[in-house]
C-alpha cells in the first residue's frame, strides 16, 4: 500500500505482533527491562482479537498491539522483526505437530510441558516466538481515520492544549450543512511545432483560462496573440453560465506572474484540471522555472512519489481519473470534448491543433473562445458529476478526495472492509505478496502462473433493440398477482407517491381496467414474438476477459483445513463447490545455474537514475521488481 505521510503527528501508528500466547507474559516483561533508550517509544500490550478463521464461532487469539509515536520508530522496529518472522514461519510450516506429540508422550511428560519447556529454551530470544505481524503497512493518514472515525466532508471541532497532550477532535453531528470549497477549474493552450506535442523546453503558454466558483479569467500572452480580447461570455446552455474578465499580459512571465498571484489571492481549496497530472501541471512547472519561478514556492504544487501533483493546503482533482473509471464512457470517449457532449450534453467548441498558432496571430478571438470552453467543460464537469460523488464516497472511506478519485474500485472496497474489522475487533489480513524469480523444482524461472479450469456463463448474450422482434416466454401465474394488485397498487403510486388525493382523479376505474385489459392480453398468450421497449446491453463476458487478460489465480480458493474450522460446515452445506482447477505455467529456458550466472553478471552492471541527472544505480540498489524485470 501507498506510504501517504502526509498528515500531521495526531495519533501514534498501530503495529500488531502475532505471538505464541505461553511467552506473551515473558516478552512484555522483557520489554520492561530493556533500556530505556530502546523502548521509550513503545507502548506494549496484550489484546484479545478475532482473528481465527471463522469469527462467528467467539473464539479469539492472543495479539500484542505496539503503538510508536512516529513511524520511524515504526519502521525500525519493523526492519528488526521481519527476518525474524519469516524464519520463524518456515521453521513452523517444516515441523510436524504429531511428531512433537510424539516426541512428547515418549518422554513421558504431557504437551503443555513440552512448550514449557520449548519456552523456557527460547526465552533468552523472544524473536525466535514471533510468527507474524499484521497492519504494519496500513498508510499512516488511513489508520489514523479508522482508529479515530474522522472522514472528509464532516465538520469537528479541535481542541488543542499543549504537545504533552493529544489533540481533541470531535465530530459534529449537528452540523449537516456542506461547506463550500472555492474551486479552481483551470485549462492552457501551448504552441507546437508542425506535427509535433507541446514541448515544455521549447514551446511557450499562449493562454490560460480558469473558472474560479462560477466566474471565469483568461489570461494572454500578448507576445504569441496578435491583439487584446475583450471581456466577453461563453455559456452554451441557461445552466453552464461563463462570465469571463480578460487580463492581456506583455509575455509568458507576465502571464505566469499574474495567474500565481490570483491564486494566492483566491486560495482555492480545490484545483480541477483535465488530465492536469501529465500535461497542464508539468508544462507551468516547466515554464515557470526557466524564469526563475518555483511553482512549489508560489502556489504549493508539486510532484509526488506516484508522479500526480498534488499540495498540503489544497487538493487536486483531476477529472480525467473519474471518467476512465465511473463515467461508463467507452475508451474512445475519455477525452474532454466527447466527455463534455455526453455528459454535459452540448457540443464543445473544437479547433484542429495544427491551427492553433496561426489562429494565435489572425483569429485571436477565436482562439480565446475555445480556451474558455475548455476550462468551462472542466468545471462545469467537476461540479455536477465529480465533487458530489468524490465527498459523497469521502464520508464513508477512510481516505483523502483525491486518493478516493484516483484508486482503484478494489482498493476502496479494501479501505470499507478495513473499517468495518477495525471496529469489530478484527484484524486486517496481511496484503498478498507477489514471488519475483520464482524458480520450478527443476530449476527453470517461472515467466507467469496461472490456473485453468473457471468460468463463467451468460443466460444470453446481445444488444435487444425496440426494433428487432425477440422471442418472450411469460409466466402466467406471475400476471394474476398483479392483476389481484391493480387497484392496491395504482392508489398507492397516486396517494403516496404523487401526493395527490385520489377523489381528485376523475378517470381512475377507467385506467385500472386498461390496465387490468393488457395483462390480460399478455397472460391469455404467453409465448410471444414482440419489439422489446428495453434496450439491454449484457456484458456477460466482462469478467472471463479481466480474468484472462490479468491471468488471475483463485487466491480464495480454499482447503480441507479452512473448511473444517468453519462453523458453516454442515453436511449438505452449499457454500462447498467442488472446481477441478488445473495449474498452468510457463517458464524460462534458462537452467538454475545459468540464472545464478546472470545474476552475477548484472551485479557488476549499472542501471539508469530514478530521477532525472541522477547518479546511475547499481544492481542491488534497484528494488525487488526492478531486479526480476532485469
Amino acid at each position: 500500500m501507498e506510504a501517504g505521510l502526509r498528515w500531521p503527528s495526531l495519533l501514534s501508528h498501530i503495529f500488531t505482533l502475532l505471538l505464541k500466547r505461553t511467552v506473551r507474559e515473558k516478552l512484555a516483561r522483557m520489554c520492561q527491562r530493556s533500556s530505556k533508550e530502546k523502548w521509550q517509544s513503545w507502548k506494549l500490550y496484550p489484546k484479545r482479537i478475532w482473528i481465527l478463521p471463522n469469527h462467528l464461532v467467539g473464539l479469539k487469539r492472543s495479539y500484542i498491539k505496539l503503538s510508536f509515536n512516529t513511524v520511524d520508530d515504526l519502521v525500525k522496529v519493523k526492519r528488526e522483526i521481519s527476518p525474524a518472522v519469516r524464519k520463524n514461519r518456515e521453521r513452523e510450516q517444516s515441523n510436524d505437530a504429531y511428531t512433537s506429540m510424539l516426541s512428547s508422550a515418549l518422554s513421558g511428560g504431557n504437551v503443555a510441558s513440552a512448550d514449557d519447556e520449548r519456552m523456557l529454551k527460547s526465552i533468552s530470544d523472544q524473536l525466535d516466538n514471533i510468527v507474524d505481524m499484521r497492519e504494519y503497512d496500513v498508510p499512516y493518514h488511513v489508520r489514523l481515520s479508522i482508529d479515530l472515525k474522522i472522514h472528509v466532508a464532516h465538520w469537528y471541532n479541535v481542541r488543542y492544549r499543549s504537545s504533552a497532550y493529544p489533540p481533541e477532535i470531535v465530530r459534529r453531528d449537528d452540523l449537516v450543512e456542506r461547506p463550500d470549497p472555492v474551486v479552481l477549474a483551470f485549462d492552457i493552450e501551448t504552441t507546437k511545432l508542425p506535427l509535433k506535442f507541446p514541448d515544455a523546453e521549447t514551446d511557450q503558454i499562449m493562454m490560460i483560462s480558469y473558472m474560479i466558483d462560477g466566474q471565469g479569467f483568461l489570461i494572454t500572452n500578448r507576445e504569441i496573440v496578435s491583439e487584446n480580447i475583450e471581456d466577453f461570455e461563453f455559456t452554451p446552455k441557461p445552466e453552464y453560465e461563463g462570465p469571463f474578465t480578460v487580463f492581456n499580459e506583455d509575455d509568458e512571465a507576465a502571464l505566469l506572474r499574474r495567474w500565481f498571484d490570483h491564486v494566492q489571492e483566491t486560495k482555492p481549496n480545490i484545483f480541477v484540471t483535465y488530465n492536469g497530472d501529465f500535461f497542464d501541471w508539468p508544462f507551468v512547472e516547466t515554464r515557470a522555472a526557466l524564469y526563475g519561478l518555483s511553482m512549489h514556492r508560489e502556489i504549493g504544487f508539486q510532484k509526488d512519489s506516484q508522479g500526480e501533483y498534488k499540495s498540503s493546503q489544497a487538493i487536486h482533482m483531476d477529472c480525467l481519473r473519474w471518467v476512465k473509471r465511473d463515467s461508463y464512457l467507452p475508451v474512445g470517449s475519455h477525452n474532454l470534448k466527447a466527455a463534455a457532449k455526453a455528459k454535459l450534453g452540448y457540443d464543445p467548441v473544437e479547433l484542429d491543433p495544427e491551427e492553433m498558432c496561426r489562429m494565435a496571430t489572425e483569429e485571436p478571438q477565436t482562439l480565446a473562445t475555445y480556451s474558455v470552453s475548455d476550462a468551462v467543460a472542466t468545471y462545469y464537469l467537476y461540479m455536477k458529476y465529480v465533487h458530489p460523488f468524490i465527498f459523497a464516497l469521502c464520508t464513508i472511506i477512510p481516505m483523502e478526495p483525491d486518493e478516493v478519485l484516483r484508486k482503484g474500485s478494489g482498493t476502496l472496497c479494501e479501505a470499507l472492509l478495513m473499517v468495518q474489522a477495525f471496529h469489530a475487533n478484527i484484524i486486517f489480513p496481511n496484503k498478498q505478496e507477489q514471488v519475483f524469480n520464482k524458480l520450478t523444482n527443476d530449476g527453470h524461472v517461472l515467466d507467469s502462473e496461472t490456473y485453468v479450469g473457471g468460468h463463467v456463463e451468460a443466460l444470453e448474450s446481445g444488444v435487444f433493440r425496440s426494433d428487432i422482434p425477440c422471442r418472450f416466454k411469460m409466466n402466467p401465474a406471475a400476471f394474476d398477482f398483479l392483476l389481484q394488485r391493480v387497484e392496491k397498487t395504482m392508489r398507492h403510486a397516486i396517494e403516496e407517491e404523487e401526493k395527490i388525493p385520489l377523489h381528485e382523479v376523475t378517470n381512475f376505474n377507467e385506467v385500472c381496467e386498461e390496465i387490468k385489459a393488457k395483462l390480460t392480453s399478455l397472460k391469455e398468450v404467453p409465448n410471444r414474438i414482440e419489439c422489446p421497449l428495453i434496450y439491454h446491453l449484457d456484458v456477460g463476458a466482462m469478467y472471463p476477459n479481466i480474468i484472462l487478460t490479468n491471468r488471475l489465480q483463485p487466491s480464495a480458493m480454499v482447503d480441507e483445513a479452512t473448511c473444517a474450522a468453519c462453523d458453516f460446515n454442515k453436511p449438505g452445506a452449499a457454500c462447498q463447490r467442488r472446481m477441478t482447477w488445473q495449474w498452468r505455467g510457463e517458464i524460462m529456458p534458462a537452467s538454475r545455474s545459468e540464472f545464478h550466472r546472470i545474476q552475477q553478471q548484472l551485479e557488476s552492471e549499472k542501471f539508469p537514475p530514478l530521477f532525472p541527472n541522477g547518479p546511475p544505480r547499481a544492481f542491488h540498489t534497484l528494488n525487488r521488481e526492478e531486479q526480476a524485470k532485469h
